[in-house]
């Protein structure tokens, strides 16, 4: 017994992660992470950008129901929602759905509404007299998005669209809770496999998974302000 204490005491913090192979168990649970994320972004981006300019447009139906689609998505938070579509559609409708499947489709949805908000709303902000401009210099209509709206839309719409990309790479962190195993739900398999041995490793283990999230989410926040510093007006 005293043998053991001794060898707990003089354990390093972290000889877990060199132990076996639960480094590559990390990242691969960060890669998991990652295309999750990824898969939805590449998604939403372009779903969001349509929906924005739906938003956009001044029939009363089209209006109402992206209202509600967007209200609808900014109340109900996103485990719910997880929640939801993984155990709610097996239940209501019979489906089997994966975890990851789940993870997809719950973030499309999200990200596809926060970034129709984006959408709007950079293209609210452009001013009446940059439209009025354009026809008195005789462009059309398309030569005014092409030349005039649509570059300041991007200038106002990519920052934010950054921040949102970061936003819903940490807010994955969330589908631990329906089973997939991703880099959050395999530090705590690491943590439990080895509470006796290492019965400290809590405290490594989430500090390595912080320096994941971080390598990751830091060069996407960096690239927006950049963005916002470089584009401001």
């Amino acid at each position: 017994m005293q043998a053991l204490e001794i060898k707990l005491a003089s354990a390093s913090p972290l000889s877990i992660l060199l132990a076996g192979n639960n480094l590559a168990r990390l990242l691969g649970g960060l890669a998991v992470t990652v295309r999750i994320s990824l898969i939805a972004v590449a998604l939403s981006l372009p779903l969001g950008v349509l929906f924005g300019l739906l938003m956009t447009r001044e029939n009363r139906v089209i209006k109402l129901l992206s209202r509600i689609y967007l209200d609808f998505i900014r109340i109900m938070p996103q485990l719910v929602l997880l929640f939801l579509v993984f155990f709610g559609s097996a239940r209501v409708f019979g489906l089997s759905l994966s975890g990851e499947f789940s993870a997809v489709l719950v973030f499309t949805l999200w990200g596809t509404a926060e970034m129709g908000d984006l959408v709007r709303g950079a293209l609210k902000s452009i001013p009446k007299h940059q439209y009025e401009s354009a026809a008195a210099l005789g462009l059309t209509a398309g030569q005014c998005s092409r030349y005039v709206i649509i570059p300041q839309t991007l200038r106002r719409l990519l920052p934010l669209a950054i921040n949102l990309v970061t936003r819903m790479v940490k807010t994955t962190s969330l589908i631990v809770l329906i089973g997939v195993v991703e880099v959050l739900k395999t530090g705590q398999q690491i943590i439990d496999a080895n509470r006796f041995q290492y019965p400290t490793a809590a405290l490594p283990i989430y500090g390595v998974i912080f320096l994941l999230y971080f390598l990751v989410c830091w060069p996407i926040s960096m690239l927006a302000r950049y963005l916002e510093q470089r584009w401001a007006v």
